[in-house]
């Protein structure tokens, strides 16, 4: 019980102590301030702690300080005072600590020591870093005579460098006689000492100019080692062997490397053939961004090592014989770096206050406190001041108790060392706010007036109206914490005199500063919709009310874009006027009306119709305006009056006013505004510190004159910067610094000479003060020793040698990021099932993830297949949430398997620590496709089938289905059969098939879950020999029965022709007509095929076929009809067998009998034999 009471009373001092330290002072940046304010030493600059030099030039070691009054320097070189008064050699500059050794005739190794700085004025002592300085060394080769090295083919070798030792460390390389660098391979290249190493040697190795050099970069300076001749020998067949590590040797090693430096692991190896080298991290993965692997797989380099980065690396060399591995394991170990730096600290008499130095480190560091250079234990007893550790805690300090204090953070691997004062100030208090300040707001927004201050003790502020002597307080008012005076709802009566009092118990003091609330912009005649013919003029009006005493700017847009640069659109103070109209000028059309404190804004649409042509005219620009004056002269505006050039017919639109800045630009011409075509004055409101000349340019519908002659110089008082740099923001480029960056002032934004910029941080929520730094020529400034990824509000101020810019914005950023160092919690798997599974886990703290939260990833891998038929397969795979979530799904899942995984959170600056591997079984799916199905053995009327089992089988098999089905010529299918399989069958013969058909199957296999996915193949029983099955096969074929069908269509053609040549040729008629069925040799003409009948050959005189003979074989001729004979003119006459012979043509003459029943076509004819 009494230990708890100890701890709630621990716990309530540190916020009593945290409580005040909030309330500590912040030194305002103001130059007048700071010139009357006592201060102890600062080091602003000091050379680095490791100080190599170059022989050739002089030492000049850095130490500059700041304080109040300046302090005086002093040195001591390894351990001792340096008196630099009784060295001639050694000067210190004026109102500094920087040293400077003249070298000439001197030996520069005689000034090697360590030295320390002591800045040191009234109020304390600070000490720079121990500086060691060195001289830079680049000794020659030590003279040696190269023996030539005879090696066999095949064999490995070193060539060996041995460069002398150099400081700082040469960098190596090889080259030829020629100074051509030697072509380096997996096979052959250099090692991190800068040996040549060959895996193994070929013919074409042979050479007489290996050279060696070492470059020394502080000196710049190169060395060459003695050429050195290389002979391969072939003294039979080259043996091939495994590979063997030459670097490291044996099968494990360990390496120790330094947080944030570069971590180099080597794996040389030889063999023939040359074996291929990869890497591997056993305990993770590699750092995607800071790895890389150089030197032909040899080197395995990581960056800016973190802790993260220990752990096992393995190393694997292989070729056609053999594999070897080397496991290298890898310590981290980390120079002290910082947690939290100490601040200088500013107490008024009688408060409280804390220094804190934390640093972190591996081995964890020491933290010795002292006291203006000397130990704390050594340094006089302050019964106010107590050491815990890394704090020193102050109770009622009193005044004269200022000093510097040291915090140096060590252990075996470096140091750091840092100061931060202690000052008690007694200063009365002090308005910084500018006095007589005019704020102006608009009715109905709210108000801030500033009263910044500054005394010590903090002052207390309060406000007054006028001459009323209550203070403001309570509704409508609120007052903040830095004295600023807040009105929620300003109304016309709230305008006035205001009056700051900051108190303390030292003094009081006082300032004054005026309200004016002015009357919102409003616009009263908005702009209408027009409609206008093409090359008409329009004007669109917007009439606007607003306070009187505020300057209105009107600003017209179209299609929310800017007017086009196009003469024909005038904007007078009230209305726009385009003229000319086309097509292109139709759109929308808004003005907007801004003062110095708001604006109002109206919107209206032109539409252009056609329009009858009109003729053109001519104009002319006018003439340039003369006789330029300059009146009415203010610190912040102008007037300016000339006279306008001749018009030249045509009418001028608007002057355009510009000017040159000769201070800061000189030679280019800036718009600065412009003025209707009918005003010869206008009015310019100027910025300060600028030396201005003016030029004026007329406008009318052709174009611009040529400008005026420039007017008279016009230089303007500088002032204090009236606006801050904008694009304020801090982010973090390291685990421990926060990088403010910001867009500068030009020089016109400066308003005067010295532009400075203050730039302020502090801890969000944590830190009520201010830390401030001014900088100039910059647009960036690193916090260094800030804690990881936390929030600090920014702000950066405009400042020159006529006061301080307005107060700035404040912008919340946060440091660096560093890796997550917590893994989640409460991981667990659900299977939904064969190929789902749901991860469900804790998101981790939102403390442990040290950076910006982006997500969470999910390794997973297949482990093995729960079936002994699978084979093993590793296949990572990853999946990324994003957000603050803390379930997943992990779709496509390998059915029956063992799976692994874990989790892990990752940030804006990488990869957590993974959870542990948990695993999971996904249940029996469908299985795959069976892994073939080929016909072996194809007969008349059977087909054998052969399959290979599913190469994911997914579970048990249960079986198998097969399905076929006959496919005719036409693609047609059949009837489907199904047969069911055993799992243990691999082939199945199908009987009583058709011959000569084809067959489709279609073949899966199943499980307990279903069946898995169909494959399919097609095959033909073998066809049967007997052609008359053939036949029938054919004459059911398609192309069979069209090419029938064809056949017989020009059969029908032939016929068609044969009958009109018939006809064409005429009939002729016999004396005597028989009866045919009288003649039994009668054979009539076939009608289907267009051919005569057998005729009998009996008788000698055959008569032609077709024709009617009496029965005794004469022909006899009538009178009615005409003989075959006389048909042919007389000269026919028959040949031997009774054919006819002659030609014969068709007479008008002949008339055709009725009783001629085959006419004779002398075509056919000639074709009997």
């Amino acid at each position: 019980m009494e230990r708890t009471r100890t701890r709630a009373g621990a716990a309530v001092f540190l916020m009593l102590i945290l409580g005040h330290l909030g309330n500590a002072l912040e030194v305002p940046l103001d130059p007048k301030v700071l010139e009357e304010l006592a201060q102890p030493p600062t080091i602003t600059q000091q050379s680095p702690k490791d100080y190599i030099i170059d022989p050739r030039e002089n030492i000049v070691i850095h130490c500059e300080a700041k304080g109040k009054p300046h302090p005086s320097f002093s040195w001591t070189r390894n351990g001792i005072h340096f008196d630099i008064d009784q060295d001639p050699k050694v000067t210190m500059r004026p109102r500094s600590g920087t040293l400077v050794v003249d070298i000439s005739g001197e030996k520069a190794e005689t000034y090697e020591g360590v030295y320390q700085c002591t800045a040191r004025n009234k109020h304390g002592a600070a000490v720079s870093n121990n500086i060691v300085i060195r001289q830079s060394r680049s000794p020659l080769w030590s003279k040696e005579r190269n023996e030539p090295i005879r090696v066999q083919e095949g064999e490995a070798l070193v060539l060996h460098c041995r460069p002398p030792a150099g400081l700082p460390p040469p960098i190596i390389f090889w080259m030829d006689v020629n100074f051509q660098r030697l072509p380096q391979s997996s096979r052959v290249f250099q090692a991190l000492n800068g040996d040549l190493y060959f895996s193994n040697v070929l013919k074409e190795d042979s050479r007489n100019d290996y050279i060696c050099y070492a470059r020394f970069p502080h000196t710049q300076t190169i060395q060459q080692k003695q050429p050195i001749t290389l002979l391969v020998l072939n003294h039979g067949s080259v043996e091939e062997r495994k590979p063997t590590f030459l670097i490291p040797s044996g099968s494990s090693s360990s390496k120790m490397v330094l947080r944030g430096q570069v971590l180099e692991l080597e794996c040389i190896t030889e063999g023939l053939p040359t074996p291929e080298v990869s890497w591997s991290k056993l305990s993770g993965e590699f750092p995607d961004k800071r790895t890389s692997i150089v030197t032909f797989q040899k080197i395995l380099r990581i960056v800016n090592v973190s802790d993260a980065d220990a752990g096992e690396y393995r190393c694997t060399a292989h070729n056609r014989l053999a594999s070897i591995h080397h496991t290298i394991r890898v310590t981290v170990k980390a120079a002290p770096y910082w947690i939290t730096t100490p601040r200088n600290l500013v107490l008024a008499p009688r408060e409280k206050g804390q220094l804190i130095c934390r640093a972190s480190g591996t081995p964890k560091p020491t933290i010795n406190w002292a006291m203006n250079g000397i130990p704390i234990e050594n340094s006089p007893e302050d019964s106010n001041r107590k050491v815990e550790g890394d704090t020193i805690i102050f109770e009622e300090v009193q005044t004269g108790s200022s000093a510097v204090y040291q915090c140096n953070a060590s252990n075996e691997y470096g140091y750091l060392l840092s100061n931060a004062f202690v000052n008690v100030l007694s200063e009365t208090p002090r308005v910084l706010t500018p006095a007589n300040q005019v704020y102006q707001v608009i009715r109905n927004n709210h108000a801030l007036l500033d009263c910044s201050s500054f005394g010590s003790p903090i002052p207390k502020i309060t406000w007054f109206k006028d001459s009323q002597s209550s203070t403001l307080e309570g509704d409508p008012y609120l007052l903040h914490e830095n004295g600023t005076l807040e009105i929620y709802v300003a109304q016309a009566f709230n305008s006035g005199k205001y009056i700051c009092v900051a108190r303390n118990t030292l003094g009081i003091a006082e300032n004054h500063v005026y309200l004016e609330v002015k009357e919102p912009t409003r616009i009263l005649k908005q702009p209408k919709y027009k409609v206008a013919q093409r090359n008409m003029n329009v004007v669109f009006e917007c009439k606007v009310k607003h306070d009187p005493t505020l300057i209105p700017i009107m600003i017209w847009l179209k299609d929310n874009g800017e007017l086009p640069d196009d003469e024909r659109f005038l904007v007078d103070s009230d209305s726009l006027t385009i003229t000319d109209v086309t097509e292109n000028d139709a759109g929308t059309y808004t003005c907007i009306m801004n003062t110095t404190l708001d604006h109002d804004s109206a919107s209206a649409e032109l539409t252009v119709v056609e329009a009858a042509p009109t003729p053109a005219v001519i104009y002319e620009q006018p003439d340039p305006p003369t006789d330029l004056e300059l009146t009415d002269m203010k610190p912040r505006s102008v007037q300016l009056t000339w006279i306008p050039g001749d018009e030249h017919k045509s009418p001028i639109h608007k002057f355009v006013i510009q000017y040159t800045d000769s201070l800061h630009d000189h030679g280019h011409w800036h718009n600065l505004t412009h003025v209707p075509g009918s005003k010869t004055t206008a009015h310019l409101e100027l910025s300060p510190y600028v030396h201005y000349s003016f030029r004026v340019l007329a406008l009318n519908a052709v174009g611009l004159s040529d400008p005026s002659n420039p007017s008279h110089m016009y230089k303007t008082n500088p002032a204090a910067p009236d606006e801050n740099p904008s694009g304020v923001k801090g982010f973090g480029t390291e685990r421990d610094n926060l990088m403010i960056l910001w867009k500068p002032l030009s020089g016109l934004q400066a308003n005067g000479p010295g532009l400075q910029y203050k730039v302020m941080w502090r801890q969000k929520d944590v830190d009520k003060n201010w830390t401030s730094v001014t900088v100039a020529n910059v647009s960036k400034f690193m916090v260094s020793g800030t804690p990881t990824f936390t929030p600090y509000e920014v702000k950066v101020q405009a400042i020159n040698n006529n006061g301080i810019g307005p107060d700035p914005a404040v912008v919340t950023g946060h440091s660096g990021e560093d890796l997550p160092v917590q893994a989640p919690d409460s991981v667990q798997v659900l299977v939904l099932n064969s190929t789902l599974a749901e991860v469900h886990w804790e998101p981790v703290p939102p403390k442990t993830v040290r950076g910006h939260l982006k997500g969470y990833k999910v390794s997973y891998w297949r482990e093995r297949s729960l079936h002994k038929h699978n084979p093993h397969r590793v296949e990572q795979q990853f999946l990324s949430f994003s957000g603050n979530k803390s379930h997943g799904m992990l779709p496509g899942l390998q059915p029956y398997s063992l799976y692994l995984f874990n989790i892990r959170v990752y940030n804006g600056k990488g990869e957590g620590p993974a959870s542990s591997n948990l695993q999971f079984e996904t249940p029996e799916g469908v299985p795959g496709p069976p892994s073939f199905l080929r016909i072996t053995n194809s007969n008349l009327n059977n087909l054998t089938l052969e399959w290979g089992p599913p190469n994911d089988r997914n579970g048990h098999l249960t079986g198998y289905i097969l399905k076929y089905q006959q496919v005719n010529n036409s693609n047609e299918l059949g009837p489907i059969e199904e047969l069911a399989l055993p799992a243990n069958k691999t082939s199945v013969t199908l009987p009583n098939l058709k011959y000569s058909t084809r067959y489709k199957f279609y073949f899966n296999a199943k499980t307990g879950q279903g069946a898995g996915p169909v494959i399919t193949e097609e095959a033909i029983t073998i066809m049967d020999e007997a052609m008359p099955s053939r036949q029938a096969d054919i004459a059911t074929q398609g192309w069979f029965i069209g090419l029938m069908c064809a056949i017989a269509l020009l059969i029908l053609v032939l016929l068609i022709i044969c009958f009109i040549k018939r006809n064409k040729g005429g009939k002729y008629p016999v004396k005597e007509k028989e009866d045919a069925h009288t003649d039994p040799e009668f054979q009539p003409m076939k009608e289907d095929d267009c051919t005569f009948g057998e005729y009998s050959d009996t008788e000698d005189h055959k008569p032609l076929k077709g024709s009617r003979t009496p029965s005794n074989g004469t022909v006899h001729r009538d009178s009615s009809d005409e003989s075959l004979v006389d048909y042919a003119g007389g000269d026919g006459q028959f040949n031997e067998d009774g054919s006819f012979i002659g030609q014969y043509s068709g007479k008008s003459s002949i008339r055709e009998t009725a009783e001629a029943h085959s006419p004779v076509n002398t075509t056919a004819m000639n074709s009997f034999v």
